[in-house]
């Protein structure tokens, strides 16, 4: 009797021991699936969440039964589902589905890219890429350019200049009239003095200048701006080349600027004039090339609409409205500016004009003008098709209202002769 007893107490204490068994078995696998969902960052994938709902519905289960159950007395239903030979077989089938899911989220990684994250697509024709420019050593300097508005007020922007602390360079040729040197003593390395370049034209180029000196000067030149850009375009189509100071000749090499530390102030201004009008045009540039950008996707639809019969939805005065856009923006990169011609500054300045035609072919500037003159040829020729098409519908028009009149006239003859 005393044995029936015995044996009839000892089953439990296994069922427990079993149970224990089974709980630290799926908490060490727990622990190897959460360190592996952390490592590969599948908690975003659809079937990640799935896997650890259906842990968790497991983990909450057996934790309810470990809860509510009297002390020493486990669930025949759940215990079967926890033994050794099914856990071993979910463990299995677990370690497969992260296995699929972490092959399928590094194919997708190896591809391009975070999941469900649009890189930014920038201008074509932007040279140089700013991914390719070298690092910025201990004795580089940092040049940078912006385009922020179409013109500059110089007069009353230079005296703005003066009164917040800069000095204006005098020591400057006449013939370079549409440019503002001013000089700065917040210089970001003690290299090379702070220099800043203000064309007329709507450009400013910074040499070796500090972060917060710069930002400074964009606040001012916001006052004095005609027609300014968009200060998300203005940012994002700039020009950054360092440059530092040597013993060889002034040149641009490998897409930095040197300069020979033999050379008085005077002359070292005049080729930091030079780079920075190269410079100055090529953002000029990549805003209009941004604009032009903007003018083909808002007229892409209508060769679509003219090959499918469909009726255009442009009236007469959107059709010449889009004519005008075109036209001044060739006028812009054609006619108002120095993108076809070397400027008349550098015809007795060879050292000066080389130097400046390195800078516009290093930039490929020659290369983007034919571009956007090839898609404003093109833009032309829809724009006159347009135009054309709708000369035609309005002389269409006339001729019925004459052919009604002439029909007219003659029902009146008509009438006038029977009666």
């Amino acid at each position: 009797m005393s044995l029936k007893i015995l044996w009839r107490l000892h089953q439990p204490l296994k069922r427990t021991q079993a149970c224990g068994f089974a709980l630290r078995t799926l908490n060490r696998l727990n622990s190897v699936t959460a360190n592996r969902l952390n490592r590969t960052t599948l908690a975003s994938s659809a079937s990640t969440q799935n896997l650890l709902k259906d842990w968790r519905n497991c983990h909450t289960g057996l934790h309810n039964h470990r809860c509510f159950l009297p002390r020493g007395v486990c669930q025949r239903p759940h215990f079967e589902m926890l033994t050794p030979l099914n856990l071993k077989s979910k463990t299995w089938s677990l370690q497969m589905r992260l296995q699929s899911t972490t092959n399928a989220t590094k194919s997708v990684l190896k591809q391009g890219g975070m999941l469900g994250k649009r890189t930014f697509k920038g201008p074509r024709t932007k040279q140089p890429s700013r991914t390719s420019q070298p690092s910025l050593e201990e004795d580089m300097m940092q040049c940078i350019a912006y385009a922020t508005a179409d013109q500059y007020h110089l007069p009353t922007l230079c005296h703005d200049l003066i009164a917040h602390g800069f000095v204006e360079i005098k020591e400057f040729p006449r013939d370079a009239s549409n440019v503002l040197v001013m000089g700065t003593e917040n210089a970001a390395k003690p290299y090379d003095s702070g220099t800043i370049f203000i064309f007329r034209e709507g450009s400013v180029v910074f040499w070796n200048v500090e972060e917060k000196t710069v930002k400074t000067v964009m606040r001012i030149l916001e006052q004095h701006e005609i027609q300014p850009y968009e200060v998300a375009l203005v940012h994002w189509e700039n020009e950054e080349i360092n440059y530092t100071v040597g013993e060889s000749n002034s040149k641009l090499h490998r897409g930095i600027f040197l300069f020979n530390e033999e050379l008085d102030y005077d002359q070292v201004v005049l080729e930091k004039f030079a780079f920075s009008n190269a410079l100055s045009l090529s953002v000029k540039l990549a805003i209009w090339e941004v604009s032009l950008d903007n003018f083909v996707e808002s007229i892409q639809s209508i060769p679509e609409m003219l090959k499918s019969g469909q009726r255009v939805k442009l009236s007469r005065a959107e059709v010449m409205q889009k004519i005008g856009e075109l036209f001044s923006l060739r006028h812009c990169i054609n006619l108002s500016s120095d993108l076809l011609i070397t400027p008349d500054f550098y015809w007795d300045r060879e050292d000066l004009e080389q130097l400046y035609d390195k800078t516009c072919q290093f930039l490929n500037i020659n290369r983007r003008v034919k571009v956007v003159n090839e898609k404003l040829q093109h833009c032309t020729e829809l724009t006159d098709l347009m135009r054309n098409h709708f000369s035609e519908k309005h002389s269409l028009r006339l001729e019925w209202m004459i052919v009604v009149l002439i029909t007219i006239e003659v029902m009146f003859e008509l009438a006038r002769v029977i009666f």
